[in-house]
């Protein structure tokens, strides 16, 4: 009897133990709150400061600099013709915003906002990110078929960039394992390129499986594994170290940025849905959430210091002979525009 209730009691504190981990491992992300925005123009990517508090979002002609905790504007950066991405170097001081129309990168002041120059990249300069490893601010240019690498320090007054690679394909995004690697969707080509950043130049290509289409793509660098949002409603985790295809989960439609943070990915969808998935382990994934946003919330921004996730979207009327959420082109209702805010 005495050994019976020792099991019994030690198999009650295994119970309440892996009670407790179940509980500790739920996700229940939800609306928090709204930030009424307004102003003119589409969007594009949204790029948060790293200290969590200023939010940057390009608005097509110009680029608006939002303090995420009142929900005042900062600051307004005129002089794009087409905006797309905005990239911080904090150490040099300095912004950099992608704009598509003029195949230029506009380099601003991250104090005052001011405009300091431009630096040619090459035709549909879009997503941009900056990678440490190389010191270089990195252009995806999709019609170029290019990525164009700025030094953060460059002239913005006649300078050029550091170095050119050809992508073999239209480049959407990209994300840098920050020791010399950046891993680059291709969308016409349903693949990633791998881009060595010391030599510039492609040294691998991975097929993105079940993933047609790839536009948003992050990664969770202890584990090496990629996120990529496919536009054929698939989210594929993708092995850095061999391209190997570990896991996909269906996603929502119009998919335009993937996140990593503390042990969930993130795919932000313009049908209005945020799906989430665990990394149970490097090799296990599963479905975590699927949360409702909002119609066209199909780019985000999410804190790495907090648990803040920040996605624009406006009211939006469709095209004549188009009812369906995930058209890629949309007219947002002038005034409307906002930030979603998502929060555990």
């Amino acid at each position: 009897m005495r050994n019976f209730l020792r099991v019994s009691v030690v198999a009650i504190v295994v119970i309440v133990a892996a009670g407790a981990a179940i509980a500790a491992e739920a996700v229940a992300y939800r609306m928090a709150a709204t930030l009424h925005v307004g102003g003119d123009g589409g969007w594009d990517y949204v790029t948060l400061k790293p200290d969590g508090r200023v939010l940057y979002i390009t608005r097509t002609t110009h680029t608006m600099v939002l303090d995420v905790a009142s929900g005042k504007l900062l600051g307004d950066i005129g002089g794009q013709v087409s905006a797309h991405g905005v990239a911080l170097v904090p150490d040099a001081g300095r912004g950099f915003i992608s704009d598509g129309g003029s195949g230029s990168v506009q380099i601003f002041d991250l104090r005052s906002h001011a405009t300091l120059g431009k630096v040619a990249a090459a035709a549909d300069a879009d997503g941009i990110i900056y990678d440490h490893a190389s010191n270089r601010v990195l252009v995806m240019c999709g019609r170029a078929h290019r990525m164009v690498a700025i030094a953060p320090d460059v002239n913005p007054d006649g300078g050029t960039a550091a170095a050119s690679v050809d992508l073999g394909g239209s480049p959407e995004f990209a994300v840098a394992d920050e020791k010399g690697k950046v891993f680059v969707d291709i969308a016409d080509r349903d693949e990633v390129a791998v881009v060595d950043t010391k030599q510039m130049k492609v040294v691998a290509r991975w097929p993105t499986g079940p993933g047609m289409r790839p536009t948003g793509i992050s990664m969770d660098r202890a584990t090496r594994r990629l996120f990529i949002g496919c536009r054929n409603n698939k989210l594929v985790v993708m092995n850095t170290d061999d391209g190997r295809i570990v896991a996909d989960f269906p996603i929502g439609a119009y998919v335009d940025a993937t996140a990593f943070r503390g042990g969930l990915a993130f795919a932000s969808c313009g049908d209005g849905t945020l799906t989430i998935i665990r990394e149970v382990s490097p090799a296990k994934f599963e479905l975590a959430q699927v949360l409702k946003t909002e119609l066209g919330a199909r780019t985000m921004a999410v804190d790495t210091v907090g648990e803040m996730i920040y996605l624009p979207t406006a009211d939006l009327t469709f095209p004549a002979g188009s009812s369906s959420p995930a058209h890629p082109r949309p007219v947002p209702v002038p005034g409307t525009f906002r930030i979603l805010v998502v929060m555990e």
